[in-house]
């Protein structure tokens, strides 16, 4: 029974996201004028299809994506409404409209939680646990944080942001505003927790002040959230490049699901966290310029506004096969590491 509820939450969590991601895609392209042949939900074998006046909407078997095939996509075509024929500008919109669509729902339930939310947490330190060991290496109550390590730091979440990707350490640089004078705190210490095997992260050891609930600040602290889940995105991503955190630390579908079923468990504002941040992390991946991704085509049209000149249609065919057969395989892989060798 847990297995089931697990696979039915993943599905519903993962299907609207990727539906309102080639949403996306989708109205762009028909408010462009672009000839959509089919909307997909899934991979794979076709399980339900309606054809419409002129697109096929599908169900399709593996619910680990889906794709809006357009007239002239991917091959040539005289169609006077295939992809192709319309100007770069169009084409750029419907490309990242995808991604706009998981940012803008990010966004959204995020603003809804802090519209639920009984207070604002404000940056200022307003007590310690007993014992706390920041205390007594340099920050005190009343300090208003406004960096750490480097990062700037706007609203709370930022804080714990900046605790996520500290990862092994329990000393931070800080920067607080003290009695109207901006002072740095070099190295102060905080206790420690194992975010996962082999992965520390410093833990907070007091609590903050409460902001006034107003639009201004519902406001502000929506878009600053939204904010530093990009951020945090990019931040890891970058850590696995340079090799500052492990890519062993990477969730394929498996390990998302085991996540979604966990937030479902402890309750509906835990999962509605979990869905913005995992629609955020969906626009960020796809706006990567790699190949196959939506971030990739989008160089490819960004190179034909800068030098005025398609990029052969063969070529850029090519070259997002071959980077789709590269992310079909590191997702293999990610996925047999999620069961045999999952994160502890």
């Amino acid at each position: 029974m847990e297995i089931l509820l697990q696979i039915i939450y993943t599905i519903l969590v993962l299907g609207a996201l990727i539906f309102i991601h080639e949403f996306g895609h989708f109205i762009t392209a028909k408010l462009s004028g672009v000839k959509v042949n089919e909307f997909a939900l899934g991979m794979g074998p076709t399980l339900l299809k309606i054809q419409g006046k002129e697109t096929k909407y599908a169900l399709r078997l593996f619910p680990i994506g889906g794709f809006v095939a357009m007239e002239g996509e991917d091959e040539e075509s005289e169609d006077e409404r295939a992809f192709g024929k319309k100007n770069v500008w169009k084409r750029m919109i419907i490309v990242v409209a995808g991604a706009a669509m998981n940012l803008i729902l990010g966004f959204a339930i995020t603003t809804a939680l802090v519209i639920m939310s009984v207070a604002l947490p404000s940056t200022t330190v307003g007590a310690f646990a007993d014992g706390a060991v920041s205390e007594q290496t340099g920050l005190q109550v009343g300090d208003k944080i406004v960096e750490i390590n480097g990062r700037s730091i706007s609203i709370y979440t930022d804080i714990a942001t900046a605790f996520s990707v500290a990862y092994n350490e329990n000393t931070l640089d800080m920067k607080v505003v003290r009695n109207g004078e901006t002072v740095l705190l070099e190295n102060v210490e905080f206790p420690t927790y194992t975010a996962a095997e082999g992965l520390s992260s410093p833990d907070i050891d007091f609590k903050v002040k409460a902001e006034e609930k107003n639009i201004m600040n519902v406001l502000k602290h929506s878009i600053f959230r939204t904010k530093s889940f990009v951020t945090l995105m990019y931040d890891t991503i970058i850590d696995m490049i340079t090799g500052r955190l492990s890519v062993k630390y990477v969730s394929g579908p498996v390990g998302t699901s085991n996540v979604i079923y966990e937030a479902a468990q402890s309750g509906f504002e835990t999962l509605l966290s979990l869905v913005a941040l995992i629609s955020i992390n969906l626009a960020v991946v796809n706006l990567l310029p790699l190949p196959a991704l939506d971030g990739g085509r989008f160089v490819f049209l960004l190179i034909e506004l800068i030098f005025r000149k398609k990029v052969p249609q063969d070529v850029e065919a090519t070259i997002n096969f071959i980077g789709l057969a590269a992310l079909m395989i590191l997702m293999v892989v990610i996925v047999f590491k999620d069961i045999f060798f999952p994160i502890i």
